[in-house]
């Protein structure tokens, strides 16, 4: 059975549903944006929505993955930094309930946390502490660390590192795993490219894009992007939104559609989909089928607030991958 080894931001979502949009306002909050807050931020936010009664769960894009892939039967372990305190206890605690090895580093920093405030419409409103998520360097990984894994997954977000990034893929490439990069955003594509292209060029078998990552990493369309991406990794992945997603892979184009959801939150939906088409391939799948099974578990979590799900929608996750499958 194969074995994948995750690494990103260690944080934990908390998803709070306010009553209005004044809140926001009181916060200095812009609605919609994403705010990297510091601590002091971070700390009043979260006490002004205690009343609220957020709820919970392990977060990070690599995490979403790893989790995702441990739901889905497959061993995995997950590597990054958390705080000595209860923020850092709810993500290990998470990660470990869903059957993930969590290989965390501590710091006596406070825990990442990303307050995810949803107006009454469904819009959702960040304010992200990095905190001690952002202090994993190259000092903290080993070579053993690595053993024993088939793939490394890795989120984009963590490139304003360079160290930390080459050292990771270099131990990945020399215990033998395949390394897979979800490029995370088209800003942080657009300020790193240079680093990104070498990084690929180097270590990289898969890569995954949503239209406008891969628009900022080969400056081209989904079609001729996908073409210009597979010219240097085994698996070029590019998801479309609602067309679904395109594969490369050895020369030849796989694709697959979406399935029918009601999208309430599109939070962890690309991290997801890696989940799903990650598990395809260590199954052995067709890579249609690979990236079917990334459209069901994307498609899945978009009916849901947050990028976990509960058991009953697992479930239909399990149905619908082995009927596909069959």
């Amino acid at each position: 059975m194969a074995k994948i080894l995750g690494m990103g931001n260690a944080l934990v979502d908390a998803l709070v549903r306010i009553d209005n949009d004044h809140f926001l306002q009181q916060q200095n909050l812009p609605k919609g944006s994403m705010q990297l807050v510091d601590w002091e931020t971070s700390h009043r936010v979260r006490q002004a929505t205690a009343h609220f009664q957020p709820t919970h769960a392990s977060g990070g894009s690599a995490a979403n993955t790893i989790h995702g892939l441990a739901k889905l039967g497959i061993e995995t372990a997950f590597l990054g930094k958390i705080g000595r305190d209860e923020i850092g206890g709810l993500f290990k605690n998470d990660m470990i309930s869903a059957g993930v090895t969590p290989l965390l580093a501590e710091s006596d920093s406070p825990s990442g946390l990303a307050m995810a405030l949803i107006s009454p419409d469904s819009e959702r409103t960040f304010a992200t502490f990095l905190g001690a998520a952002v202090e994993l360097s190259a000092n903290d990984l080993q070579s053993q660390l690595f053993q024993g894994y088939d793939i490394f997954h890795i989120e984009g977000y963590l490139v304003q590192n360079y160290e930390l990034i080459e050292k990771a893929m270099k131990l990945a490439k020399e215990a033998g795993c395949k390394v897979s990069i979800d490029l995370a955003s088209y800003n942080v594509v657009e300020a790193h490219l240079p680093f990104i292209q070498k990084m690929v060029d180097q270590y990289v078998d898969i890569v995954f894009a949503n239209e406008e990552e891969a628009k900022a990493f080969t400056g081209k369309e989904p079609e001729e992007a996908l073409m210009e991406i597979s010219k240097n990794v085994d698996y070029a992945i590019v998801k479309v939104g609602r067309k679904g997603s395109l594969v490369r892979h050895a020369g030849v184009n796989y694709s697959a559609g979406v399935i029918q959801a009601t999208s309430i939150d599109t939070t962890g939906a690309g991290d997801l989909y890696a989940s799903g088409f990650l598990y395809g391939l260590t199954q052995g799948l067709p890579l249609n089928h690979c990236a079917a099974i990334g459209s069901i578990t994307s498609g899945n979590v978009i009916e849901v607030i947050g990028a976990k799900m509960d058991e009953a929608r697992w479930e239909r996750i399990y149905k619908m991958t082995h009927d596909l499958a069959k």
